[in-house]
């Protein structure tokens, strides 16, 4: 083997071996958006069970009973809003919010993991 022959050969390792590293990259970052979503839906189907656990134990329909989707604000969630004819849509709104989902333009129906928001108090004050 010659010497050029040797330094062609090791350009070409080179060159694969930056290819393989960039994969790595990209798998890696699929990984952390995959582990992230993972936990996201796993803290939601946490929630989810313990509402559904709390509407059985109170005897309630579950929540995609057509009785329960036009009856309304529960007994149990007041009215935050001052005016008195409050509509239903309002009403699903309030539910879903303290059903842990956000109602906000931001972030909406993504799950709250951090408490309340500003932004959806704030919309359901108006």
């Amino acid at each position: 083997m010659q010497k050029k022959d040797i330094y062609q050969q090791m350009m070409i390792i080179e060159e694969q071996s930056g290819q393989l590293y960039e994969a790595l990259r990209s798998m890696k970052k699929q990984l952390i958006m995959l582990l992230e979503e993972n936990k996201r839906l796993s803290i939601e189907n946490q929630q989810l069970r313990k509402l559904l656990k709390t509407e059985q134990a109170l005897g309630h329909p579950p929540a995609d009973n057509e009785t329960s989707r036009t009856s309304g604000r529960g007994k149990d969630k007041p009215a935050l809003s001052g005016s008195g004819s409050v509509g239903e849509g309002y009403d699903n709104l309030a539910r879903l919010y303290y059903e842990g989902f956000h109602i906000c333009n931001i972030n909406y129906g993504h799950l709250r993991t951090e408490g309340d928001c500003l932004f959806c108090l704030s919309f359901l004050h108006k």
